[in-house]
């Protein structure tokens, strides 16, 4: 089993129902096992000794129409190391619910409200998850993908995990089948901060393309014609720079 020990947010944007986790922790990779979405359904984030499947299960339920805490209720039933667990859900009504179990590594904990549940473990202390809900609470006149990684600076500038920092994600979606966002940075010194520079080239360079891309009702997309020349230029000449020139 690994042990993620890991500061989060899983959270509903209640103007557009996009629905997103951001994470961050002292392990490779967190992007990958911890953040599970289902659009129109809900978003979970399972992390402590993580167990993926109740981030699978989790949103089958969530899409069966069950609420964040009657799905909790039932997954923490069902799993030995509940103990060992810490998970928070979000449902497709912005009603929340988290669990940190008693063996959790401290210092652990998580705050739930209307669209959110912030949780996190073997942190310095409890002012990161204090931090990182004023900054939820503080943000909403952001998009949601850019919301996350405010909680994330929020509770990274708060302490975060006491053991260091190596990876950081954040992963949002919204009407379709396929994420809106989904950035990682898998092993950095500063994930965070590396988040955030990614996220604002992604913000001039990936997010207008995934706006005009196919969907279920317009299966040829509405890619307008200045994305489609922004992006065939080298990624250094374009809005947010990046990349390399050939």
């Amino acid at each position: 089993m690994l042990e993620l020990n890991t500061f989060s947010i899983a959270a509903r944007c209640p103007r557009t129902r996009m629905l997103g986790v951001a994470v961050s922790t002292a392990v490779p990779g967190v992007g990958g096992i911890c953040p599970f979405i289902r659009p129109g359904a809900g978003a979970i984030s399972t992390q402590s000794w993580v167990n993926p499947y109740l981030g699978i299960d989790g949103v089958e339920l969530l899409a069966k129409g069950m609420s964040a805490k009657a799905a909790l209720k039932k997954l923490m039933t069902a799993d030995p190391g509940r103990e060992v667990r810490q998970i928070g859900l979000v449902d497709r009504n912005g009603a929340s619910a988290a669990w940190t179990g008693k063996n959790c590594v401290p210092w652990a904990g998580h705050i739930v409200g209307k669209n959110f549940a912030v949780q996190g473990n073997m942190l310095v202390g409890k002012a990161t998850v204090e931090a990182m809900v004023d900054a939820f609470r503080g943000s909403d006149s952001l998009g949601l993908p850019e919301r996350l990684v405010v909680v994330l600076e929020a509770g990274q500038a708060a302490g975060g995990d006491k053991r260091g920092r190596q990876s950081a994600a954040v992963k949002v979606y919204h009407k379709e089948a396929y994420p809106y966002l989904d950035l990682r940075v898998d092993e950095h010194r500063h994930p965070v901060a590396e988040l955030r520079r990614i996220f604002e080239v992604a913000r001039h360079q990936l997010l207008p393309f995934v706006d005009g891309m196919p969907t279920r009702k317009n299966p040829l997309g509405d890619l307008p014609e200045s994305v489609a020349a922004t992006l065939l230029s080298p990624p250094p000449f374009r809005p947010g720079g990046g990349g390399s020139a050939p």
